[in-house]
Order: structure tokens, then C-alpha cells, then sequence
């Protein structure tokens, strides 16, 4: 997988897994294979974050969310 680290613009369910990602102009409805907590690096003051391995059509990637009110969606990793 190749790093990204963009934003990212997810929608999530209540639970907060996501169910769609908008990319290269498109809405793709995703299908979540795996999920995961990291802890961030706390050192430099990064909050921990929920993880995704998602696959939306031809696209899979991880998308992070930083686990605080309102904490940001970003793409992390692409499949090359």
C-alpha cells in the first residue's frame, strides 16, 4: 500500500464506521474488510484514531478518524 495522508470527505454511519468516500469527484459506497484502534504518537500530542481497510469499487484504502468531537477523516493508504 502506498501512504496518502490526505483529508478525506467520509460519511459514517451512528456508529461512526464510514459507508461512503468521496473520491476523484465521485461518491463510492464502501464495504469495510477490517477495523482497528490506534493510539497515535502521543509524544507528539496526536489523539488516537479508529481505523478502516476499505474497498470502494476498484479502490482500496485505509481511512483514519481521530477519536475526539469533530476529529477529521483522512486517506491514509491506497492499494498500488
Amino acid at each position: 500500500m502506498k501512504a496518502v495522508q490526505q483529508p478525506a470527505d467520509v460519511t459514517a454511519d451512528d456508529g461512526g464506521v464510514p459507508v461512503a468516500v468521496r473520491w476523484a469527484g465521485r461518491t463510492l459506497h464502501v464495504t469495510v474488510i477490517d477495523a482497528w484502534r490506534a493510539g497515535g504518537r502521543w509524544w507528539l500530542g496526536e489523539a488516537p484514531r479508529d481505523c478502516f481497510l476499505v474497498n470502494a469499487g476498484s479502490l482500496t484504502a485505509e481511512l483514519h478518524r481521530e477519536d475526539r468531537p469533530g476529529g477529521p477523516w483522512w486517506l491514509a493508504r491506497l492499494q498500488d
